[in-house]
């Protein structure tokens, strides 16, 4: 009897209802078929050939392979018994949120079936992981309130980022953030609205906005928050606000506070993920720092 092939699945959860992953290794061949949503994904291990609308191409590993809603295609492994790949689906109202033409009923399309570009890649990576971790925590029934957010807002600037760089490259519609950065170039209120965000985020580290809520807060769109956030202040919301929160801690174990309560009191999820901070952030560990001043 012939051994059927190799096939493993795993489906990504994602903060929002129009997002989702999936992480395949697989020798199948699928027949045709097609998704209802934009799909953007990368090919990390062999690679396979498929055919669609746009003609029959083939994708190595390090290339990103992308689909859009209603078009057939199929895919099969090329050169080898299988091949790992993985994908981002979006709802089309996801990538319509980010166009200049959000009010259209123009389709948005991506241009190519196969895609060699280091920076949307880097980008999608970064998606992907925060996806996984997303999905993790999900599964082990740990999102008691803080952590969840937390995550939610580094996987929603992983979003902003990938879908701005895949709207601005790899299809014909502009962007809101690449229309309005040229129309507002030179606002003095720049620096008005990145303090205002700074504000909020520093006033409650345990509760931390969404980046749609800090867009409101700013009236800007969520990729200008990203980009101006990070000119102004030199890191990503999320970024900075993982800062903060491990100098809170610090000036916590500094009065005598334990490092585990350290840790729950500035909002990290555990003490070794209090740790691992600390050493990104200061070169030492948050018990090194206890004991200079035990």
């Amino acid at each position: 009897m012939q051994e059927a092939p190799h096939h493993r699945v795993q489906v990504l959860s994602s903060p929002w209802p129009g997002v989702y992953g999936t992480v395949i290794e697989s020798g199948l061949s699928f027949g045709k078929h097609s998704h209802a949503t934009h799909g953007l994904g990368l090919i990390e291990a062999g690679a396979q050939t498929s055919a669609s609308g746009r003609g029959v191409v083939d994708a190595c590993a390090g290339d990103l392979i992308a689909t859009n809603p209603g078009e057939v295609h199929d895919g099969r492994p090329r050169g080898g018994r299988t091949r790992r790949w993985k994908m981002v689906y979006f709802e089309p109202a996801v990538l319509t949120s980010l166009a200049l033409d959000s009010d259209t009923t123009r389709d948005i399309e991506i241009t190519q079936p196969v895609i060699q570009d280091a920076v949307l890649a880097r980008a999608l990576k970064r998606l992907l992981a925060q996806l996984e971790m997303w999905a993790s925590v999900e599964q082990e029934h740990t999102s008691g309130g803080t952590p969840s957010k937390l995550r939610a807002l580094a996987s929603e600037e992983a979003l902003v980022q990938t879908c701005v760089l895949l709207l601005n490259a790899h299809t014909a519609v502009p962007t809101i953030a690449r229309a309005l950065d040229s129309a507002q170039r030179g606002e003095t209120s720049k620096s008005h609205a990145m303090n205002l965000i700074r504000e909020r985020l520093a006033d409650d580290l345990l509760n931390p906005p969404t980046l749609n809520e800090l867009a409101a807060l700013a009236g800007l769109s969520k990729f200008q928050v990203l980009r101006r956030f990070h000119q102004a202040h030199g890191l990503p919301p999320h970024a900075w606000l993982m800062w903060q929160r491990t100098e809170h801690a610090r000036g916590l174990v500094r009065s005598g506070v334990t490092l585990a309560d350290a840790a729950a009191s500035s909002g990290f999820a555990d003490q070794s993920h209090l740790h691992r901070c600390f050493v990104r952030h200061f070169g030492f560990t948050p018990g090194a720092w206890q004991r200079a001043f035990g």
